[in-house]
């Protein structure tokens, strides 16, 4: 038998009697507690800036620096390693991404001089939580869901917030009570954790256990391996770029990590510090915004999937700009009720921006979506790394981190006049492309 036929034989097998609850679900689950095991490191950065500046004496700049080039790693090995999945598959990929992440953690414990801060922090970890970035949740849900996205999308995408939350409470009391050293292997040893499930669990897509996607009316035969992953990856960016949707999206995105990654959850707990707030009760805090979040990040994928994703977005960074004007004046020693009602205000808010913008994606650029997400979640990470590196030089330069919460509110307010301006569209990116041209 030919492989044509064979693949045709495969292409019209029957499905087996429906399971009461579809496999999809319990994939869905698998990248959840993967992800919370990829976002271990994502709570540690914001903790070390006062423990490596008293123990090296390095500026807070020098090691905003290295904060910075593992958020531009984040984003911008996204796209690459969403077509590195469409050609070695999902599994490999982030199995090979976790490890790269323990590595990259555990060997920052013997580090002496800052280009080892820069190596092990920012490229090594870089690229592998950059292969686990939300690019990871966008595939999964192309491929196993065509109802539900949105909702799936929330879901995912607090996946992040749960390991924050999880995380963050651990890692601060393990730096305040035995130094940062056993806080790093901590993060090392979660993400190791998580390959097992990863390789025993995960699956690529439905049709390699004879199902159909969920909510799907019939059977989607496995795409063959798609060869030149870096060169697609490109070929999609230049037909991307071609359209006025993406520079909106990702301008918006930009701004959304400026405000979120680069900012709360890098600077927050130095900020805090610096008005004499325990390290451990603003770790805390940030672990709360992670609840939070869980709750704003799912409903907003269930919005997304009701209401207009543009309005719902310009609603987020409005509210997130007017919550980030307000935060100077509430920063005190102990914590208070209306520092208590930002951090449950802006936890809602903290990545409800990802469904609609998914949503957004999908819509214009069709099956390349995952890809462009990936493009335009690196502007996000570009615009996180910014404000890590220009935070910490803002409070060497200027003793506070108050011009750093002003400037990010009003990039907020652009943020929000920006979405509303994209307008709607269906279709592949070289298909958009050519309409607008």
């Amino acid at each position: 038998m030919t492989q044509t036929s064979e693949a045709a034989a495969v292409a019209q097998k029957p499905e087996p009697s429906r399971p009461r609850i579809h496999r999809a679900w319990f994939v869905a689950a698998v990248t959840f507690v993967t992800i919370i095991g990829a976002a271990a490191f994502r709570s540690l950065p914001g903790l070390l800036i006062d423990p490596l500046h008293q123990e090296y004496g390095w500026s807070r700049g020098t090691i905003g620096a290295a904060v910075s080039v593992n958020l531009a790693l984040y984003g911008l090995t996204a796209p690459f390693a969403a077509a590195l999945m469409d050609r070695f598959g999902i599994r490999r990929v982030v199995a090979v991404a976790l490890t790269v992440i323990a590595i990259g953690s555990g060997v920052t414990v013997w580090m002496t001089a800052p280009w080892q801060l820069l190596l092990f922090w920012g490229l090594l970890v870089g690229l592998g939580t950059g292969s686990m970035a939300l690019a990871f949740a966008a595939t999964v849900t192309n491929r196993w869901f065509t109802e539900r996205r949105g909702l799936v999308t929330g879901i995912l995408t607090a996946a992040s917030a749960s390991g924050q939350l999880i995380f963050l409470p651990v890692l601060s009391w393990i730096v305040v009570h035995h130094n940062w050293r056993p806080a790093a292997v901590t993060v090392a040893l979660a993400a190791l954790a998580v390959v097992p499930f990863v390789w025993l669990l995960l699956r690529d897509h439905p049709a390699d256990v004879g199902l159909k996607p969920y909510g799907a009316k019939e059977f989607v035969p496995k795409p063959p391996p798609v060869p030149g992953a870096a060169r697609r990856a490109v070929t999609v960016l230049f037909s991307a770029v071609r359209t006025g949707p993406f520079w909106l999206l990702a301008g918006t995105f930009a701004i959304c990590g400026a405000s979120t990654n680069g900012l709360i959850q890098t600077h927050f707990v130095p900020a805090a510090h610096d008005h004499h707030m325990p390290i451990t009760t603003a770790a805390s805090l940030l672990a709360v915004i992670g609840v939070f979040d869980v709750v704003g990040t799912v409903a907003s994928g269930w919005f997304t999937d009701r209401y207009d994703a543009r309005r719902l977005l310009a609603v987020y960074y409005a509210l997130r700009g007017i919550s980030l004007v307000f935060l100077p004046f509430l920063l005190a020693p102990s914590v208070h009720p209306p520092m208590i009602f930002f951090i449950v205000f802006y936890g809602l808010d903290w990545v409800a921006t990802v469904p609609p913008t998914m949503a957004l994606c999908r819509e214009h650029y069709g099956e390349d979506s995952a890809i462009v997400f990936g493009w335009v979640l690196a502007s996000h990470q570009v615009g996180a790394a910014a404000v890590a590196f220009l935070g910490g030089v803002a409070r060497d330069v200027f003793g506070s981190y108050d011009v750093v919460w002003y400037a990010s509110g009003a990039l907020c307010a652009a943020a929000a006049l920006m979405a509303l301006v994209i307008r709607r569209g269906t279709g592949t990116p070289t298909q958009t492309a050519t309409a607008a041209g």
